[in-house]
């Protein structure tokens, strides 16, 4: 770590993160800094600084982490972003919000006694009577009050006559689905955010230790339509994420179940699934289902009315990083816990073929010690 001729903050190319986080350290606090990341991406990956930078200034941390991130981000990415946040301040100088309260975490008016309860009290019980296991690796509860529900159904409606009236363009959440809004680029990514930190990233450091890091840093929030003249369905994939919540908004309609197919790493994506993994969801408005984001899923077609869902793909910059480090993910892919059974058991044959040849040998030499010698 030095500083170039420039004055510019260089680090040294052999300092890499810890591979496990110093849970003894007190990240700072880097919200004042202009950052091209998520301020509380800088604090969560602190705790796996490596101990020469970790004992230096906050500024000189930031440098480093901003080094770090920025050589996973290619000159392209780094200007898309760049576009994106000017894009984004389009709409937020423009767009009138019509319920401004809304945009700002209310937890006990936008959600269920029961949720805030499992999470807010030390109880087990409550959590677990609570946030059920329906399958393994999925989690359902009743999270949103229906007036919550009604407010941002009535916001995003007004979200997109104000699109059509302005004869703006705007992003759709992703390659797969033609209708719907971001809500981080309309103004909700600081509460989203706070319900990430608040409320789903503790929820899911109980459920996905595995993949959660330090705890859920960023995210990608939005809506998603289904029905007449909508999307009508979702084809087969995995998310770009750590944990996935989702949540029916609404409104009347039928069909759009969820089906999920067994969670899966880069490398087994597209393997068979078991029938164990097998699970099918039906949507209840102010209903969650919480996930990984790399189990397998998709959507049926919505064959009447009109739904709408509510999407928060969560992420943890730390396993994205210690991830890269990983070849076997035995811990949460079915795949690879597959090979892992193939190489076991390969092995204790291989053990046993080895065993059965050295007794063979141990008989042979003892007959032959027990042969008398010819005249």
């Amino acid at each position: 770590m030095a500083l170039d001729s420039s004055g510019k903050h260089t680090h040294d190319a052999r300092l890499r993160l810890r591979r496990t986080p110093n849970e003894d350290h007190e990240p700072e606090n880097y919200e004042d800094l202009p950052l091209d990341f998520s301020h509380a991406l800088f604090s969560s990956l602190e705790r796996y600084l490596p101990d020469k930078v970790l004992n230096s200034t906050r500024i000189d941390k930031a440098r480093f982490m901003s080094q770090l991130l920025q050589s996973y981000s290619p000159a392209s990415e780094r200007n898309r972003i760049q576009r994106h946040r000017e894009y984004r301040q389009r709409i937020l100088s423009s767009y009138q919000r019509l319920h401004g309260d809304i945009y700002t975490l209310d937890p006990s008016r936008f959600f269920v006694p029961s949720f805030l309860d499992a999470v807010c009290q030390s109880s087990e019980e409550r959590f677990t009577s609570t946030i059920v296991r329906s399958a393994p690796g999925i989690y359902t509860f009743d999270m949103l009050q229906p007036r919550f529900c009604e407010m941002l159904l009535a916001e995003v409606e007004h979200m997109e006559k104000w699109v059509y009236d302005s004869r703006s363009t705007i992003m759709r959440p992703n390659t797969m689905n033609r209708f719907g809004v971001v809500l981080d680029d309309f103004g909700f990514e600081s509460m989203l955010q706070k319900l990430v930190d608040d409320f789903i990233s503790p929820i899911s450091q109980v459920l996905f230790p595995e993949v959660c890091g330090t705890g859920l840093d960023s995210h990608h929030g939005f809506i998603v339509e289904y029905g007449k003249d909508r999307d009508t369905d979702l084809g087969f994939h995995v998310d770009d994420s750590e944990v996935s919540l989702n949540v029916c908004l609404g409104k009347q309609f039928s069909g759009g179940e969820l089906y999920f197919r067994g969670v899966r790493c880069d490398n087994h994506v597209n393997s068979e699934s078991g029938g164990n993994e097998n699970y099918d969801y039906s949507h209840v408005p102010g209903r969650a289902i919480l996930h990984r984001g790399r189990h397998r899923h998709g959507a049926k077609a919505t064959t009447s009315g009109h739904r709408v869902n509510l999407i928060l793909w969560c992420r943890s910059s730390t396993f994205r990083e210690m991830k890269s480090y990983q070849s076997d993910f035995s811990s949460w892919c079915g795949g690879c816990k597959v090979d892992k059974q193939n190489r076991r058991q390969a092995s204790v044959k291989a053990t046993m073929e080895l065993l059965k040849r050295r007794t063979a040998a141990e008989k042979t030499l003892v007959e032959l010690s027990s042969t008398p010698p010819a005249d």
